[in-house]
């Protein structure tokens, strides 16, 4: 059981490390480098640029889902196997669903987010879109420090 518990805990912590992290790289080296690239290649330049733009999107919104998939089946797998083999407080149990909350909020930011068109055409309306990127980071380091704090929890709790 320890090794399931084990392939399920690094599973999850990578998989939350490559969406949080490939996030920080697209927003903060990605974006910027093409923002630039496009407009030294001319306004009117969709050529290269652009070309690399969509299918660094493409490949991105491929890893997200795969992470999500990998984040909710391992997820629930340990906080099913958490919440059966100890007894934990209200505190704990609190951060936990808080950060079930903020990781489904998170998910659904990012399948707002896949959708391509209904991007393109909220972008021109709504202040969401043009913020969600940085709303995506910042929630996906929440959930990392939501984790930190679980394991606080979990170790100085009187368990088993």
């Amino acid at each position: 059981m320890l090794e399931i518990r084990l392939i399920a805990r690094a599973a999850h912590l990578l998989a939350a490390a490559a969406w949080v992290g490939g996030s920080f790289f697209y927003l903060v080296v990605a974006l910027p480098a093409m923002r630039n690239g496009a407009s030294a290649s001319g306004a009117g330049g969709t050529g290269g640029m652009g070309g690399i733009a969509g299918h660094m999107a493409a490949l991105f919104k491929r890893m997200v889902t795969i992470c999500t998939g990998v984040l909710l089946l391992s997820g629930a797998y340990l906080a099913f196997d958490r919440l059966t083999t100890t007894t934990l407080g209200w505190s704990y149990l609190s951060v936990l669903a808080l950060k079930i909350l903020v990781a489904l909020c998170m998910f659904a930011l990012a399948t707002y987010l896949g959708q391509s068109n209904i991007r393109r055409l909220a972008k021109r309306a709504t202040r969401l879109s043009s913020v969600a990127p940085q709303l995506m980071l910042a929630l996906g380091i929440l959930v990392f420090v939501l984790g930190a704090l679980l394991n606080i929890l979990y170790q100085t709790s009187p368990h088993q």
